[in-house]
């Protein structure tokens, strides 16, 4: 039996629908969410992504961004990307392009996303 996959308890996605969040584990210990929207027809919204700091510099908003999206798919989903981070993943990740809503793709870049959200912030 190799060494891999040990020091890393499992990931799990949880859907957090009350607080509008999906929500990344490994183990039990919350390590991260990403807010988002669920508009009609079904349309996510992807908001913001924190991880929690004792994770950063772990992959973890990747991975949760991953998986996110990839359970967006299953549902039949399209997305708005207005996080900078999800911005960014899509624009430098293969295989999710699909995904993103045609009508309502959201920002195209990172520095544009951040723009909008300083903005929206004052």
């Amino acid at each position: 039996m190799g060494s891999e996959g040990q020091g890393r308890a499992a990931e799990h996605l949880v859907d957090n629908t009350e607080q509008g969040r999906f929500e990344l584990y490994r183990g039990d210990d919350l390590v991260g969410w990403l807010f988002y929207t669920h508009l009609k027809p079904n349309r996510y919204a992807l908001l913001h992504t924190e991880v929690e700091p004792t994770h950063q510099h772990q992959g973890v908003a990747g991975a949760m961004v991953a998986r996110v999206l990839d359970e967006i798919r299953t549902r039949g989903g399209t997305v708005t990307a207005i996080c900078p981070f999800v911005v960014d993943y899509l624009s430098r990740t293969e295989g999710y392009a699909d995904l993103i809503d045609p009508r309502h793709p959201g920002y195209s870049d990172r520095a544009t996303a951040e723009a909008a959200r300083a903005n929206n912030r004052r």
